[in-house]
């Protein structure tokens, strides 16, 4: 069963709203592409888009119709192993690394499906709600959210590795950046509140609200910009071993990285980036991105040598941006829809952390190792997503996320 202290504060009527959003969402993100752009896989750490759709149809068919729906059936009994993701608990899965393969079921059918589960979790929320099923739909719906964003990143690098740079949408739908010069701003220090207290939908993982203790500290009033990181990259930054950690380094060498991922060069030697708006002249005032943690913490450090005014720089811990988050203007400080940023915190649980009762235990808690936690959002996240004390992780290497950074230093 479902951990009981978690509560429920929105209507059936608004949750029935939010999931429509959501399931319309999800479509609408695959008007532009065709049957083949959802079908192929880029690498193991992605997946193609229509396995998105039919795992987030799986997850309402598995985890929301199969305990509440009478007489229930599978659609396909044989998609309960397709899609199924990384729950142990709930049986076999088809090998991530081959989820390209999977040519059947059709993009159709997985549409055909989808709808079918739609109209049986509505009918479901109609006639037989309770906490324990909308909290669970609610669940569904971040899920699927989270999911969103993830078809957007796996695309993006999927339409990478066309030599003929297709864009995904019109550049016209892409946000202007503007240049803002870089200042410290005094961090909020001493004993801190963080983690989530409240009633609307949360992650297990950012309970229980608890004290931290912050340092005197200073941190960026915006992100690491394109500008800056081409300095780093002419400086020899990518050739230097003293800005690397040793786990860094041998990364580096072994995949022969030079740049951030997607920044490519044209016959005059200028960088371009290539986005789901197409490859185009490198913006020098966007907030660099598609970066690992090996990369942002080799940044800090020769930039706290080697940038006038960043004396001192580093990656700021997770408590750290969460408190300046809670203190500060959202939008003046690019906090939310930019990039996600990481952080020198390592993901771990919380004191007195519990995860979720049942099969959604397996949510969070069982990759609480070996990876760092990164704040804020990118602007591939769904309206809605992100709040301050939303944990995102991801492993030390990982770049193909909208992935930046935020500087931070000792002492203000």
């Amino acid at each position: 069963m479902l951990n009981k202290t978690v509560s429920q504060s929105s209507s059936a009527d608004e949750i029935l709203e939010q999931f429509h959003r959501s399931r319309k969402h999800s479509t609408d993100l695959i008007v532009n592409l065709n049957p083949e752009d959802c079908q192929a896989q880029s690498m193991e750490d992605a997946s193609p888009a229509k396995w998105h759709l039919a795992h987030v149809t799986w997850f309402y068919e598995v985890m929301v119709l199969k305990p509440f729906e009478e007489k229930f059936a599978y659609w396909n009994p044989e998609f309960a192993v397709l899609f199924n993701s990384y729950y142990n608990g709930i049986g076999d899965k088809h090998p991530r690394s081959k989820r390209g393969l999977l040519t059947r079921p059709s993009l159709a059918e997985v549409i055909e499906w989808r709808k079918n589960i739609e109209d049986r979790v509505i009918k479901l929320i109609k006639e037989k709600s309770s906490a324990e099923l909308l909290w669970l739909i609610q669940l569904g719906i971040n899920h699927e959210q989270q999911h969103q964003e993830l078809l957007l990143t796996d695309i993006h690098h999927l339409l990478s590795n066309n030599s003929l740079f297709p864009a995904y949408e019109s550049q016209s739908h892409h946000i202007p950046t503007s240049e803002k010069s870089f200042q410290w701003i005094k961090g909020v220090s001493g004993l801190v509140e963080t983690g989530y207290e409240g009633n609307d939908f949360h992650f297990d993982n950012e309970r229980p609200k608890h004290s931290a203790l912050n340092q005197t500290h200073s941190i960026g009033n915006r992100l690491v910009s394109n500008s800056e990181w081409l300095q780093f990259i002419e400086d020899g930054g990518y050739q230097h071993f003293q800005w690397w950690l040793d786990a860094g380094w041998a990364w580096l060498q072994t995949e022969k990285i030079s740049a951030p991922l997607y920044w490519n060069k044209d016959a005059q030697n200028q960088f371009f980036r290539f986005s789901l708006y197409g490859n185009s002249l490198l913006d020098m005032h966007a907030p660099v991105s598609n970066i690992s943690y090996f990369e942002a913490d080799a940044f800090s450090r020769w930039a706290s040598q080697n940038l006038t005014g960043f004396a001192g720089a580093r990656l700021p811990t997770e408590f750290e941006w969460e408190a300046f988050a809670r203190s500060n203007s959202e939008s003046h400080y690019d906090l939310f829809g930019k990039a996600w940023q990481w952080t020198s915190s390592n993901y771990s649980p919380y004191p007195g952390y519990q995860p979720w009762g049942g099969i959604a235990g397996e949510y969070n808690g069982k990759f609480m190792v070996n990876q760092m936690v990164l704040k804020g959002s990118s602007e591939y996240t769904p309206v809605g997503h992100s709040r301050d004390t939303y944990r995102n992780f991801f492993p030390t290497h990982a770049r193909w996320q909208m992935t930046g950074l935020r500087l931070a230093k000792d002492g203000i």
